[in-house]
């Protein structure tokens, strides 16, 4: 009999804890408009400390999530202070002046592998797509020629695919590196194989696939 009521209480709490979790993603996903995001995860936190779910030992003991917090958060506001120094834009635009006269499809795969590349020195696809969609969108159009159109879909389409380069690529990346299941020279090693492999095939099927209509 006492283990059933000790299934049944370990049931409740659990559902208790799905139930909490699932109004705190509601609230991140929906609520930006009321609360930031940042407000949500603390609150979340909070709760679970209060209730005890989890105690505040194991928060602090907690390393893998501090290193992410730590040179992910580091590396977000190195990119943004690039962006505001206009290094970005130099480079976009020095990219640019090298590559003109050259042929619109040449044109094209460099500055779509270029903006692939960048990402090494960016954290997160949100910094990458505001700090340099813009420059490189505008750099190809200056350039006479580069169907802005088609030239467009291949950058979007390559940030779909950038997330495997670094640790700090995407939110994911830096849960896969500091899960441990992949030592630290071979995520590297592997991020620079696959992120070739799928650039490559980005650009040997995506322009011919798209010089059909918009190249």
């Amino acid at each position: 009999m006492a283990k059933v009521d000790a299934k049944r209480a370990d049931g409740g709490a659990h559902a208790a804890n799905v139930a909490r979790g699932l109004r705190e993603s509601a609230l991140w996903i929906f609520g930006a408009r009321v609360i930031d995001p940042t407000m949500v995860a603390l609150v979340g936190i909070s709760l679970m400390l209060i209730t005890g779910i989890v105690s505040w030992a194991d928060i602090v003991s907690n390393t893998p999530a501090w290193n992410v917090l730590v040179w992910f958060a580091t590396l977000i506001v190195l990119a943004d202070g690039l962006n505001k120094v206009g290094v970005v834009d130099w480079f976009g635009r020095g990219a640019s002046s090298l590559l003109a006269g050259r042929a619109p499809l040449v044109v094209t795969a460099a500055l779509v592998a270029l903006f692939f590349a960048l990402h090494y020195i960016i954290a997160g696809l949100a910094a990458h797509t505001t700090a340099l969609l813009p420059v490189m969108l505008a750099a190809g159009a200056s350039i006479p020629g580069v169907p802005v159109r088609g030239f467009a879909m291949l950058m979007v389409f390559s940030l779909g695919l950038m997330g495997v380069l670094t640790p700090y690529a995407c939110g994911p990346s830096a849960v896969y590196y500091e899960s441990g299941y992949f030592p630290r020279r071979d995520f590297w090693r592997l991020g620079l194989i696959f992120g070739a492999i799928f650039l490559a095939a980005l650009l040997g099927i995506g322009i011919p696939y798209l010089a059909r209509d918009y190249l």
